[in-house]
């Protein structure tokens, strides 16, 4: 197994980050994740532009595109696997024991393992802490990810494979790392990035290829939605059958179905969108 680390491939057992890392020591860092089908990235562009609009809301230096993507060529060339989760880590370098950051640069690690395309259908719980829509690192993929881990076992102890959060006002905003999405009287909806929630990669290509509406919309929506489903980079779009004790029957349901067959359709037929 290889990687990429500040520059080039090394092996996975001899590849060292420095203790003091930044992204280690006080979560200073940045990702992304990208699906990556038989050795090629889905949507990359997307991804590393998202991974610019994070790096520049924690004040990083711009991560350099080209490098990353040699980077991305290099580790699926040197692991092939038929469907990859490639992971892009992005961080503050090595810095002080505390929250200055030093003058070493960012460190840029790719790595890549391997994963099974998810079921078509899961489980979800909601959870009773809050996303707050107004932080400082609302909207950034950070690795300041304790609170999902947190929220995501909370899920795994009630049978379900994800978690969802109100924000802090009491709106539906997001998973632990998807987006969610709800169908009202035939028409899909989904939080506004405005609730706080990350502007998903696939999340923008469902409402781009389907005409989902960006909605403020309450918690409570999921006591009512006729069908709920996720977004992600590795789920796609994946349904709903149970959001607490409600058992949404018949899931897929013909609006979710849909939406699965036009992803599948248009990510097949353009992997760089």
């Amino acid at each position: 197994m290889k990687i990429w680390l500040d520059g080039a491939l090394q092996d996975i057992e001899s590849a060292r980050v420095s203790v003091f890392d930044h992204g280690l020591t006080v979560g200073d860092g940045i990702f992304e994740t990208v699906k990556a089908v038989d050795g090629t990235p889905f949507a990359l562009t997307r991804h590393l532009d998202r991974l610019t609009r994070s790096a520049r809301g924690l004040g990083l230096p711009d991560p350099d595109h080209d490098e990353v993507r040699r980077a991305c060529t290099a580790v699926l060339a040197a692991n092939p696997m038929p469907l990859g989760r490639l992971r892009i880590t992005y961080t503050g370098g090595h810095g002080p024991l505390g929250s200055d950051r030093g003058e070493h640069g960012p460190t840029l690690v790719v790595a890549v393992g391997e994963t099974t395309r998810r079921p078509d259908s899961t489980a979800v719980v909601t959870v009773p802490w809050t996303r707050n829509e107004r932080g400082a690192l609302t909207g950034l993929k950070t690795t300041s990810y304790a609170e999902n881990v947190v929220a995501l076992a909370r899920a795994h102890e009630q049978g379900a494979s994800e978690a969802l959060f109100a924000n802090t006002v009491g709106r539906l905003c997001e998973g632990t790392g998807s987006n969610v999405f709800v169908v009202l009287d035939g028409e899909i909806h989904t939080p506004p990035v405005a609730s706080g929630c990350l502007a998903g990669i696939t999340r923008q290509l469902v409402i781009d290829w389907t005409g989902a509406k960006e909605t403020d919309l309450p918690l409570e929506v999921l006591e009512r939605a006729e069908e709920v489903f996720l977004t992600s980079t590795l789920r796609d779009v994946q349904a709903v059958h149970r959001v607490d004790g409600r058992e949404l029957p018949g899931t897929p349901g013909p609006v979710t179905a849909k939406a699965m067959r036009i992803f599948q359709e248009r990510s097949g037929d353009d992997l760089d969108p």
